[in-house]
C-alpha cells in the first residue's frame, strides 16, 4: 500500500489495516516454514508496509506533517 493512500485514511481506518496486515504477517509467518506460501516476499513487503502505517500513524497521532521531525528529535 502506498504512503499516499495511507495518509488519506481516517485514524479508525489506518488503525484497523494496520491491525489486519499484522494478523497476515503472523500467519504467514506461520505457513512459511511449512512451504505454504504462495510469494515468500510478501512477508517482506508486510513489514514495510506495516512500518509505514505505524509511522503515519505517530505523525497523525501528534499532528506533525509528513516528512516534519517530532519536535524534540535529533
Amino acid at each position: 500500500m502506498k504512503p499516499f493512500d495511507m495518509r488519506e485514511m481516517t485514524l479508525d481506518e489506518l488503525r484497523t489495516r494496520h491491525d489486519e496486515m499484522l494478523d497476515e504477517l503472523v500467519n504467514l509467518r506461520m505457513r512459511l516454514p511449512l512451504k505454504q506460501v504462495d510469494n515468500p516476499l510478501r512477508v517482506r513487503m508486510l513489514r514495510r508496509d506495516i512500518a509505514r502505517a505505524r509511522t503515519i500513524l505517530s505523525e497523525k497521532e501528534l499532528g506533525a506533517k509528513p516528512g516534519e521531525k517530532p519536535v524534540g528529535s535529533r
